[in-house]
């Protein structure tokens, strides 16, 4: 079929057809795909310190590879690079069709993903795991389903089968994205030649703020994460003989974190943390708040208090709900060690406590730099003169900043609401998501121009990372159209 114009916008039995195509590809060939790759536990590094041996990464490389190339794509190149000591990627290139756009400094799509899971986590639902993969009612359940993106593939086959012209591509797809991207900016530096003129990024590792409408995320929060520790004994000790004397290492843990947190309310101290919310965050928020009302904190598992009554959040209020997840800083601890199970525990007085710490941290707030202040701000002047360590995740002062999408282009603005109208039947909404995805700043940094379209699958309920992650799959058909037909946009 001939390219027809590019210049003319996606009429609306072209979009019919590309949402009749992703309907199709997800049903034959994604959610089969997505079925093998959920049964395998890929997980991150920074959860298998053997990830080479054990070669499940390897396997979903491999796995991932193959769907690709079988899609047949017209001049598709595509290889799996592997620097040394590095967690694999996959690269590949696919030529524009549009006439001369693939010329040097042609306008590229940029195209992400990544393959590597979160660990395991307990809770699931009788008959559901992290590592079974469940299709049912229109939800694929199992690790890594909703936390991946492989209709960004889809979405350039359905514009070459469909005759409609796009840019030429490009995609990185990562394996170490849950390990906080340690590899990628090494890959990105190594590819920036062949990565050419990004104009535009797509990355589909993002969330919705229901499944009634594309959604597109206009902020990230960065992440600080390490370990914590408290050292007062060099082995344990009879509760009753020493307890009085020796100082309490959890009691020690809690004075510590005190100098980070308000534990009252939860607010984080170092004004370093904080920054002022940009004036069209808020308004788009408060936008959001109407579509979303009271569901942005009732969507949560909320366990219920001593008297039936529920659990009740930081606060009730839409708009205050919104930025608290967004662009406060916050604290979570994720992670425990020092501590025996319940039914192991003795009257013994512990040698040691340690927490695994996740700082979430505002869009603009440089990652290393908050990793280092956190680093002092714990270990200095430790109470009793224990011994106090923070180590951040990935060696040293490191932290992943934050990212805050630029302006959109009036052509980005206007895509997104016809994508979204002619797939959805609703516009285009606008969120803040309080996760992080390193690439964005990598990319922002080295493309200051290029457009950002971040969006995801991981709505409501869909518990990325927790039990019973699922991926909405009716969404994912409308969203890969949508894609598409955003891609087809871009000059």
């Amino acid at each position: 079929m001939n390219a027809r114009d590019p210049h003319l916008p996606v009429q609306a039995d072209e979009a019919e057809q590309l949402g009749r195509y992703a309907e199709r590809v997800w049903d034959d060939e994604i959610v089969p795909a997505l079925t093998s790759y959920i049964a395998v536990p890929a997980k991150s590094p920074m959860f298998d310190a053997e990830w080479q041996q054990h070669g499940f990464i390897d396997h979903v490389v491999r796995d991932a590879a193959a769907w690709v190339e079988k899609q047949n794509v017209a001049g598709l190149k595509l290889e799996v690079i592997r620097l040394e000591g590095r967690t694999p990627v996959i690269f590949f290139e696919v030529p524009a069709t549009r006439t001369g756009g693939n010329d040097a400094g042609a306008e590229t799509i940029c195209l992400y993903g990544h393959l590597d899971k979160q660990p395991e986590f307990n809770g699931w639902k009788n008959g559901f795991g992290r590592w079974t993969p469940r299709y049912e009612g229109g939800l694929l359940y199992g690790r890594g389903g909703a936390d991946d993106g492989y209709a960004i593939y889809a979405a350039i086959q359905a514009l070459d089968r469909q005759g409609i012209a796009r840019p030429r591509c490009v995609g990185i797809v990562e394996t170490c994205e849950e390990s906080g991207s340690p590899d990628l900016p090494f890959y990105v530096d190594a590819l920036k030649v062949r990565l050419g003129q990004v104009s535009l990024v797509v990355c589909l590792d993002s969330g919705a703020g229901n499944y009634d409408q594309l959604w597109l995320t206009t902020s990230l929060r960065g992440n600080v994460t390490g370990t914590l520790k408290v050292e007062i004994l060099t082995e344990g000790v009879h509760s009753g003989d020493a307890s009085g004397l020796v100082p309490s290492s959890f009691r020690i843990l809690r004075q510590v974190l005190d100098r980070l947190e308000d534990s009252k309310t939860g607010r984080l101290l170092p004004q370093s943390l904080h920054c002022e919310v940009p004036a069209d965050r808020i308004e788009q928020a408060t936008a959001t708040a109407q579509i979303l009302g009271d569901e942005v904190w009732k969507r949560f598992p909320w366990a219920c208090g001593a008297d039936g009554g529920p659990t009740l959040p930081t606060t009730t209020d839409p708009v205050e709900a919104l930025i608290n997840r967004t662009w406060k800083p916050t604290l979570s601890i994720t992670g425990v060690d020092g501590m025996p199970a319940l039914k192991d525990a003795g009257n013994v007085l512990r040698p040691y406590t340690a927490f695994k710490l996740s700082l979430r941290t505002p869009p603009p707030i440089d990652g290393g730099e908050a990793a280092a202040a956190l680093k002092k701000l714990l270990e200095d002047n430790a109470p009793y003169n224990a011994k106090v360590t923070f180590s951040a995740d990935g060696g040293g002062a490191k932290g992943a900043t934050g990212w805050n999408a630029p302006s959109l282009a009036p052509w980005l603005q206007s895509a997104l609401d016809s994508a979204s109208q002619a797939h959805f039947g609703a516009p285009c909404g606008y969120i803040g998501q309080g996760g992080t995805i390193p690439l964005m700043s990598m990319l922002q940094q080295s493309f200051p121009k290029s457009q950002m379209m971040v969006c995801g699958v991981l709505g409501p309920k869909s518990n990325a990372h927790g039990p019973n992650e699922f991926l909405h799959v009716p969404y994912g058909k409308k969203l890969t159209a949508a894609v598409a037909q955003v891609m087809a946009a871009c000059p």
